[in-house]
């Protein structure tokens, strides 16, 4: 009997969480147990943080790109965060689909409901909560990445955005981190073995039901 677990349609991991709350120490760890797993790797207009590089974290653009890139629908979602504009270029997230490749984002609620909205078989939200605001807080000083008037920005923006965890599929809170990782781990496995996503089982089991005896 035929092995083939081909066709299959692709996964959107969404994972969101505030600043300081763990969600890219969480997506990297996955992407790099899961070659499979592919990052959307979003287009930003906040400049580069220390150790970033673009192509890999971000795609930095100015301004005017960003224009561009809104008005000629090449951005599957995008939002102002924090004073800065991020998006998700489409085409690629498209590609990976249509060839049966999962893709991440690590994007904020907004650009999350909009994936999902323009992807609501594909797509499977994880918010991820912080202990409490003090440790999120504690994480934002301790990671020294941005301006102490920034940090207070990202820590009073941290109550607006953890009220939306309701629109999400799954959450789960970061007090213990190989924990976290573990129950996300969980949830991509689960979303994978998905009936719907898995269009060859239809022929497996087919197979299976007239395989002699």
């Amino acid at each position: 009997m035929s092995n083939d677990r081909t066709p299959r349609r692709g996964v959107l991991l969404i994972v969101s969480s505030p600043s300081g709350a763990g969600k890219t120490s969480l997506c990297r760890r996955l992407m790099a147990d899961h070659a499979d797993l592919a990052l959307s790797i979003s287009a930003t207009t906040r400049a580069m943080r220390p150790g970033e590089e673009d192509g890999r974290d971000y795609h930095f653009v100015d301004d005017a790109e960003f224009d561009r890139l809104i008005a000629a629908g090449e951005l599957l979602e995008w939002a102002d965060v924090h004073g800065f504009r991020y998006g998700s270029p489409r085409k690629p997230v498209f590609e990976a689909l249509e060839a049966g490749r999962d893709v991440l984002f690590d994007i904020d609620w907004q650009g999350a409901r909009d994936v999902a909205r323009a992807c609501p078989e594909e797509a499977v939200r994880v918010f991820i909560l912080p202990p409490s605001i003090a440790e999120l807080r504690r994480r934002l000083v301790t990671r020294s990445q941005d301006s102490e008037a920034i940090i207070e920005r990202r820590v009073a923006n941290a109550r607006a955005e953890i009220v939306h965890f309701g629109e999400y599929d799954y959450v789960f809170v970061n007090d213990d981190f190989d924990r976290s990782y573990a129950e996300l781990a969980h949830i991509y496995h689960a979303e994978r073995s998905r009936r719907r996503r898995n269009s060859w089982l239809e022929a497996y089991v087919q197979n299976l039901v007239d395989e002699p005896d």
